[in-house]
């Protein structure tokens, strides 16, 4: 029967670390578990079941493995593995934004805040698909109601845009006049 009580419990041990979003350490293993058994469980076993955990996924059949970081435990992917992690990264940031999006988020970098019919305005055309994506990709952001019809959203840039671009502040983005060149401009200038 203890036997069959410890796997219980190395499996209850198990499934808080890897729901953990962060580091889980020994004294909340133990305050979990002896809440969730309604009688004490020594800091000793906690600690015996952690390392019978370590050792089960130092096997070559796992790919995870579990480290004690910054005071506690979590599940990390095995070194072997880090060149296909990433692959995977290095595939999913090259997902670029389609010249659209692009557009839609220059306009809204400039004159944020921005309601997306004044986006729709300075387009000329619909952008819901645009501006759900730069969302969805946490590039813009929400950033209130305008006061006018309809209380519309208001859109601006997130932080993420700002680490994304390299950039401390939108004060740090080319000036217009620097981008504008005059052979791009339309109709004749005076003399």
């Amino acid at each position: 029967m203890e036997v069959e009580r410890r796997e219980k419990l190395a499996l209850q041990v198990e499934a808080l670390i890897y729901a953990s979003e962060m580091g889980i350490g020994v004294s909340e293993i133990q305050q979990v578990l002896s809440a969730l058994h309604e009688t004490e469980i020594a800091e000793e076993t906690v600690i015996e079941i952690l390392d019978t955990i370590k050792e089960r996924y130092l096997q070559d059949a796992h790919i995870l493995e579990l480290c004690y970081i910054n005071d506690g435990y979590q599940f990390l992917t095995k070194p072997a593995y880090y060149r296909t992690i990433n692959q995977l990264q290095t595939h999913r940031s090259k997902k670029k934004l389609s010249p659209a999006a692009l557009e839609t988020l220059a306009i809204i970098a400039y004159r944020q805040p921005i309601t997306k019919l004044e986006i729709e305005q300075i387009r000329g055309v619909n952008c819901d698909y645009s501006v759900h994506r730069l969302l969805e990709k946490e590039l813009i952001k929400i950033a209130g109601k305008a006061d006018t019809l309809g209380k519309p959203l208001l859109y601006a840039t997130s932080d993420l845009f700002m680490d994304y671009f390299g950039i401390a502040s939108t004060a740090d983005l080319p000036k217009l006049k620097d981008i504008v060149h005059e052979e791009n401009a339309i109709g004749e200038t005076g003399e």
